[in-house]
């Protein structure tokens, strides 16, 4: 399951095939062409896709990116921050290759192409980790992330550590840092009192169809109703569904305010991509450029956590100024109904013993 969904403009349709180009064979010279000027054209753009060969020049420590953001999303741009960190404070000794819009790997192979050394950077899921690691699942529960302060308090220290050598141990990958994802909040087609989870019942809350996001849903006192991203906008229009939840970038990209009256600031679930490494990538490295290479990721991190948090604060004029309610529930009593219910669930049996409160105790 992903923890984030890309939104895709309501009306796109793919472009018709040339059917001469089915039937036709390609001219070595022309593909050559065609993929020369392509790099060009990347080249030419800040956070644009870099689809280079694999091969480093010589003597350069060879760094393949490659991740489904789009090239104008905050974690697509931080890995020009990245790139540009590392050739400050290391000039020439490494070639970044950045490949966006999942041109290398299809979002959530990154994980197996990096332990496999086909790959040495990507953003990875919270989601993603704990398909291989269980006990990392308490970061996809809602309410266990407050905010994005906590979040890096939690993952710069003795948790984040501790949390990290187990995906490099089972994985064969290291987490380098903590990228804010976004906090996901409710939006509801009809305006209403909300103020504690008995408040959402009865209403189909959409949410995407694993059994992870159907907890929640059901946890947060909602009816959750398994629909496909792109048909969240008709769903919300029609009737078939009566709320969904996303961070309030998606929201506005998606155009779901069209379709909603009232968006509700339950802050559920507060969700992160961590930019991590091969560790046979890392292995190789010397001291001096490991310690490079985590300060980069850290510069990276920093940027797209504050231009994420300030587009989210940003958005609150742009939703009123459609004419949505913006209200703030009991948060409290969310928080507690939720971890309650996630405690006496299968998937609080995998956590290490005391994490929750340690995690809790963080401010």
């Amino acid at each position: 399951m992903q923890a984030t969904e890309r939104a895709i403009p309501r009306g796109a349709t793919p472009s018709k095939e040339n059917k001469m180009n089915r039937v036709s064979k390609p001219r070595p010279d022309l593909c050559r062409r065609g993929f020369l000027a392509q790099s060009a054209a990347a080249l030419g753009g800040v956070g644009a896709a870099l689809v280079l060969p694999a091969q480093a020049a010589p003597g350069k420590v060879l760094l393949r990116i490659s991740t489904p953001a789009v090239a104008d999303d905050w974690h697509a741009k931080m890995w020009t921050v990245f790139q540009q960190a590392l050739e400050r404070s290391a000039p020439g000794e490494f070639e970044v290759q950045i490949n966006l819009n999942a041109a290398l790997f299809k979002q959530g192979a990154e994980p197996a192409a990096m332990a496999r050394g086909n790959l040495e950077l990507s953003s990875v899921s919270a989601f993603d980790i704990a398909k291989q690691v269980p006990e990392f699942s308490i970061f996809t529960a809602g309410y266990v992330v407050r905010d994005p302060a906590q979040q890096q308090k939690i993952f710069n220290g003795p948790i984040g550590a501790e949390m990290f050598q187990r995906v490099s141990e089972r994985m064969d990958i290291t987490p380098l840092a903590t990228a804010y994802l976004g906090t996901r909040q409710l939006n509801l087609r009809d305006a209403r009192k909300v103020s504690t989870p008995a408040d959402l019942k009865g209403v189909k809350l959409r949410m995407p169809g694993s059994k992870e996001w159907l907890f929640l849903g059901a946890a947060l006192g909602a009816t959750p109703t398994p629909l496909a991203f792109g048909e969240v906008y008709m769903g919300l229009k029609s009737g078939t569904i009566d709320a969904q939840d996303n961070p309030l970038p998606t929201t506005r990209a998606a155009k779901f305010y069209e379709v909603t009256s009232q968006i509700v600031l339950t802050s559920h679930l507060v969700d992160s991509l961590f930019i991590a490494i091969s560790n046979k990538a890392l292995q190789a490295m010397t001291p001096a450029q490991q310690q490079k290479l985590r300060a980069a990721a850290q510069a990276a991190v920093a940027y797209n956590n504050e231009n994420r948090i300030r587009e989210e604060a940003q958005l609150m004029d742009f939703f009123k100024k459609q004419g949505l309610q913006i209200s703030t529930p009991n948060v409290d009593a969310f928080r507690k109904t939720v971890q309650t219910a996630y405690q006496q669930s299968d998937y609080a049996k995998v956590w290490p013993s005391g994490l929750l409160a340690r995690i809790n105790a963080i401010r």
